[in-house]
């Protein structure tokens, strides 16, 4: 193999990786906001694309609907090469046998001028089944919205987490630093730096277990992105996070609920589809009446045969007989289904408990609503204090543990002092970082919870 032929199929698998390689670098190039994750997800989501599907088909029964109303127009045509016949003749002696060509074409169009309301009731069914899927597609969309969120400040908050995690373990090693130097020019004794050793170990369990939990959570951000797992993605801080919003009462929030939630007028419009087809059922109750034209042709050429009848002279070509002869009829069929064995009174009774069960749905999640916004206006609020609570507790760590570290360094306080108010100041730091991203969360499920999401501009329906 020449160094030309080499060089031509290394270029061609760098080509062919190049593609790939820049898809995974896609979204390394930068740290990535809130909204430009909502945007990645709404775009892979699974949920999102399947009720984009069911919105299209739901188009789709509308346009079949519709169709009910026009005439159904059929054509036919059939060619016989030969037909034989054999049969007894009264005229002649024996049998006679006959063998001809024979060749017909036939228009039909059924127009049905009434079958009970049947198919206007279909028709306005699949209207409000089609409301409800579009509601459906924007209720999955707030979801996905929702949950992307729900990970987004989960897994900022695992990272913050990690970093106060690292912080204290550096603390405690420069402490042990310390310790070390005290130790040997006498001021601290070996138990003093056995117990800073284990303490700093101790510390560095804790990183470890943070980091852990920081990767799981980025990779849990990735899975719900579906992007490529090898990705290293960068998140970039939500702006104003921890602010103190103003929230409504809970009558203003059910009602904005029950105004904008999504899911209640899909269940509300498939509610109403369902009472239509209700209609539609009782239909097969009313006669059927149709109107029908049909138009034809057709013409029969002798091959061969003992019969008299048939002589080739006096049989006209069959393109001859296409075009001369003809046929056609205009009729009104009315069917009227007297007895069909309940099939009917069945269909209509599962179309009535279809319809009270939608409706019993509907009026269950309306008290779901309600409920939720009680519960989710109570956690806001609790949040809310949380962090007033945890500025306050952050305070009084972070003066107590410069106290306790001083007295430490000058031998008036033991090392189970430095401990606990290091403990404390990294519950005190963590709590209120928790504190924080959990008002974001708890912000983020009351907005879900009124039908409140904010989307992409170009996702909004």
């Amino acid at each position: 193999m020449t160094k030309a032929t080499l060089f031509l199929l290394s270029l061609f698998a760098l080509i062919l990786s190049y593609p790939a390689r820049g898809a995974a670098e896609e979204y390394n190039a930068k740290n990535l906001t809130l909204e430009e994750c909502v945007q990645i997800a709404l775009q892979n989501s699974t949920s999102g694309i399947k009720a984009e599907r069911a919105l299209k088909l739901s188009g789709s029964d509308v346009l079949r609907n519709y169709g009910k109303f026009l005439p159904h127009v059929s054509a036919s045509a059939s060619y016989s090469p030969a037909t034989m016949q054999r049969s007894w003749s009264t005229t002649s002696e024996g049998y006679t046998k006959t063998k001809i060509e024979s060749t017909s074409l036939a228009l039909t169009a059924t127009l049905n001028i009434f079958n009970g309301l049947s198919d206007y009731a279909s028709l306005k069914a699949a209207l409000s089944a089609k409301k409800s899927a579009r509601h459906t597609l924007a209720r999955a969309y707030e979801t996905i919205a929702y949950d992307i969120t729900q990970s987004y400040y989960q897994a900022l908050l695992e990272g913050e987490l990690m970093l106060i995690a690292r912080e204290d373990l550096r603390s405690s090693r420069d402490q042990l630093k310390l310790t070390g130097r005290q130790f040997e020019v006498g001021l601290k004794s070996m138990t003093d730096l056995y117990q800073q050793q284990a303490e700093t170990a101790s510390r560095e369990l804790v990183l470890i277990q943070a980091e852990s939990r920081a990767r799981r959570s980025t990779l849990e951000l990735l899975r719900r992105l579906q992007i490529d797992p090898e990705s290293t993605i960068g998140l970039a801080d939500p702006p104003a996070l921890g602010t103190d919003l103003p929230v409504n009462s809970a009558d203003s929030l059910t009602a904005r609920a029950l105004r904008n939630r999504r899911d209640l007028k899909a269940s509300e419009r498939n509610a109403r589809a369902l009472k239509w087809k209700v209609t539609s059922a009782r239909g097969a109750r009313w006669p059927s009446l149709d109107a029908s034209f049909s138009v034809g042709t057709g013409g029969t050429s002798y091959l061969s045969g003992s019969s008299p009848l048939y002589t080739k002279n006096a049989s006209p070509t069959i393109q001859e007989q296409l075009e001369n002869s003809g046929n056609y009829a205009v009729s009104l069929n009315l069917n009227w289904s007297i007895f069909d064995g309940f099939q009917t009174g069945y269909a209509v009774q599962a179309a009535k408990i279809s319809h009270l069960n939608s409706m019993q749905d509907y009026d269950d999640l309306q008290r779901t609503i309600q409920i939720d916004i009680q519960q989710q206006l109570g956690d806001y609020n609790s949040a809310r204090t949380e962090i007033i609570t945890a500025e306050t507790s952050l305070k009084a760590a972070e003066a107590a543990w410069n106290a306790v570290r001083r007295k430490y360094e000058l031998g008036a306080a033991g090392f189970v002092d430095l401990s606990a108010a290091r403990s404390t100041l990294f519950e005190a730091r963590s709590s209120l970082t928790r504190a924080k991203y959990n008002l974001a969360l708890q912000k983020n499920i009351l907005d879900y919870t009124t039908g409140s999401i904010p989307l992409p501009p170009v996702q909004q329906d």
